[in-house]
C-alpha cells in the first residue's frame, strides 16, 4: 500500500479522526495497532517476522542492561554485543547476500544466474529494515551507554521499531529525542494538524509532479545508454539527481507532515542539499539522521579504538601533529565512507557512488583547501562572494551527479560504461535541436517539469531564510488560500497517478 495511492489516504484519514477521538492515554495503543495493519498490508505480511524478532532482541538488550550493574562491564559488553549480532545478522542476511552473488559471479552460476538468484531472495527484504534497525540498535547503545531510559513496556518499543511512517523511508530516530513523544497524549490543535496537513500536500507535490516525470526521462537513458551518449547521459544524470532529490525529500515531506498532524515532531532529514559548496557540506544537508547515526555510532568508536588512538599517536610522530591527526582522520573516515556505501545496499555500485567516491571527494577538498585558499588570497579573489560560491555549488553538483550515476546505473560495469559514453561523445545540440523531447517528456510535459523545478528551488532559496510555511501563514487569508489551493490544483491536474498509472516505488523505499 503506497503512500500516495488512494487507498493509503482513507487509511490515514481515518487513523487522524480515530486518533483524536479516542481518549489521548490510548492514542499510541492505535499507532501500534495502525502499524501492524501497515505492515501485514503492504507486501508479504509474514515478513512482519523480521522487525519483530528485531524488536524483542533489542527490548531483551535493554531490559538486561538496566538490570545489569554498571561495574559489570564484561556482562554489559556481552549483553550489548549480542543484541547488535542479532540485528545486524538479520540486516546482512536479507540485505546484503546479494553481495556474494555478485562478488563471487562463478559460484552463482552454478545454481543458476545471477540474476535469478538475486530475484529469488529479494522478496526476503522487509520493509525498511535498515531504518528500524538503525534506530533500535542505536537505542540500546544510548541505554548501554545511561545516555536514554530503558523502555520497560514491550508493546511500546514495538510501536518505537514499527511506526509506520518512519518504516517506509525513514528518517532513522534517535530515542533520546524522538522516542518519548510517540507515547504521550495529544490534544488535537488545529495549527499542527493543517501545517501537516501542508507539508504533506508539498511532498505529493514533489514525488507526483516532479519525480515521476524526471523518471521517465532517466529511465529512457539508463535503460538504453548506448543510444544516448554523450550530452544525452549527462542531461539525464543531473535530471536524476533531481528525481532523487524529489523522490526520497517528497517522501520524508509527507512522512514528517503526517507524525506533525499526529502532534508528533520527526528529525529533519534533508535541509537544500543542492545550494551545498562542499561534499562534506552536502552530506550535512542530504539524509541527516543516517549521516548523524554514522557519526555517533561508526565513526567516533571507530576512533577510540586502540587501532586508531597509536595510529594517531604514530602519525603525529611521523607527520607532525596537525597531518598526523588529518591523516588518522581521513583512515577512520575511510571505514566511514565505506559503512555508508554497504549500507546503500549490497552491490559495488554503492559501496562505489554513495561511499568510497565521497570519501575522496572529501579528502580531497580537505588537502586543496589550503594552497586554493591561498591562491585566490594571493590574486584577491573574494572567496565569500557569489561568484565563486556558485562555482562551488555548481562543482558540489556535479561531483555528486557523478555518484549519483553509480546509484543509478543497472551496475558498476554499466556505470563505467556510461561514463565512458559520456566523455567520448561530442553532441550539445541535442540541448536546442529538440533532441530531449524524444527521451519520454513532450513539450508540454517538459514544460511543466521545468516550471515545477524552478518552483522548487525558488522554494528551497526561501527555505535557507526560515519556514515557508510560517511565511505563508503571516500573510493575508485570501493569499494563504490561494497558494495552497492552487498547490492542490497542481497536484490533481499535473500529477502522474490515476487508473492505469502506478507511481513508483519511493527510491529509498527498498533500504
Amino acid at each position: 500500500m503506497g503512500i500516495t495511492s488512494f487507498n493509503f489516504l482513507c487509511f490515514f484519514a481515518a487513523i487522524l479522526i480515530l486518533y483524536y477521538v479516542i481518549p489521548g492515554r490510548l492514542q499510541w495503543a492505535l499507532l501500534l495497532v495502525c502499524s501492524v495493519a501497515y505492515y501485514l498490508l503492504s507486501g508479504n505480511g509474514m515478513l512482519i517476522f523480521y522487525p519483530l524478532v528485531s524488536v524483542t532482541a533489542c527490548y531483551a538488550g535493554v531490559r538486561l542492561l538496566s538490570t545489569a550493574p554498571q561495574q559489570e562491564i564484561k556482562r554489559r559488553k556481552l549483553i550489548l554485543l549480542m543484541t547488535v549480532l542479532v540485528n545486524i545478522g538479520i540486516l546482512v542476511v536479507l540485505k546484503y547476500v546479494n553481495f556474494g552473488i555478485y562478488t563471487i559471479d562463478g559460484i552463482a552460476r552454478l545454481f543458476g544466474s545471477s540474476e535469478e538468484l538475486i530475484r529469488s531472495v529479494d522478496f526476503l527484504i522487509p520493509l525498511g529494515v535498515s531504518f528500524y534497525t538503525f534506530s533500535l540498535l542505536g537505542y540500546v547503545v544510548d541505554v548501554y551507554y545511561g545516555i536514554a531510559k530503558p523502555q520497560r513496556n514491550y508493546l511500546k518499543m514495538m510501536l518505537y521499531g514499527m511506526y509506520f511512517p518512519v518504516v517506509i523511508s525513514g528518517p532513522i530516530l534517535r530515542y533520546r529525542e524522538d522516542g518519548e513523544q510517540f507515547f504521550e497524549p495529544h490534544a488535537f490543535d488545529y495549527g499542527k494538524v493543517t501545517r501537516g496537513l501542508q507539508r504533506m500536500l508539498w511532498g505529493f507535490f514533489k514525488k507526483l509532479v516532479i519525480a515521476e516525470r524526471l523518471g521517465t526521462l532517466v529511465d529512457t537513458v539508463y535503460g538504453a545508454y548506448g543510444e544516448y551518449p554523450g550530452a544525452y547521459i549527462w542531461v539525464a544524470t543531473a535530471c536524476y539527481a533531481f528525481q532523487l532529490y524529489t523522490d526520497f525529500s517528497g517522501c520524508m515531506d509527507i512522512v514528517l507532515g503526517m507524525s506533525e498532524s499526529l502532534g508528533i515532531l520527526l528529525p529533519e532529514n534533508f535541509r537544500t542539499p543542492f545550494f551545498s559548496g562542499s561534499i562534506a557540506e552536502y552530506w550535512r544537508r542530504w539524509h541527516i539522521t543516517l549521516g548523524v547515526w554514522m557519526k555517533e555510532y561508526v565513526f567516533y568508536p571507530v576512533l577510540r579504538t586502540s587501532f586508531f588512538t597509536n595510529l594517531n599517536k604514530s602519525w603525529r610522530e611521523k607527520f607532525g601533529k596537525k597531518k598526523g591527526k588529518q591523516y588518522a582522520t581521513f583512515a577512520a573516515m575511510f571505514l566511514l565512507w565505506l559503512t555508508v556505501g554497504i549500507w546503500h545496499g549490497g552491490d559495488w555500485k554503492f559501496v562505489i557512488g554513495s561511499g568510497l567516491l565521497h570519501w575522496f571527494y572529501i579528502v580531497m577538498e580537505e588537502l586543496l583547501a589550503p594552497p586554493c585558499a591561498h591562491l585566490m588570497e594571493k590574486w584577491k579573489i573574494d572567496q565569500k562572494g557569489r561568484m565563486i560560491t556558485g562555482i562551488r555549488i555548481v562543482r558540489t553538483f556535479f561531483l555528486v551527479c557523478i555518484g549519483d550515476l553509480f546509484f543509478r546505473a543497472a551496475s558498476t560495469g554499466d556505470a563505467f560504461a556510461m561514463l565512458g559514453r559520456a566523455v567520448s561523445v561530442w553532441n550539445p545540440s541535442i540541448l536546442w535541436n529538440g533532441g530531449l523531447f524524444g527521451l519520454g517528456l513532450d513539450w508540454i510535459e517538459a514544460g511543466i517539469t521545468l516550471a515545477a523545478l524552478f518552483l522548487l528551488l525558488a522554494v528551497s532559496k526561501l527555505q535557507q531564510k526560515g519556514s515557508v510555511r510560517d511565511r505563508i501563514a503571516k500573510g493575508p487569508l485570501p493569499v494563504r488560500w490561494l497558494i495552497w489551493y492552487a498547490l492542490i490544483f497542481c497536484v490533481i491536474l499535473l500529477g502522474c497517478y490515476g487508473p492505469g498509472y502506478s507511481a513508483g516505488e519511493f527510491i529509498y523505499q527498498g533500504f
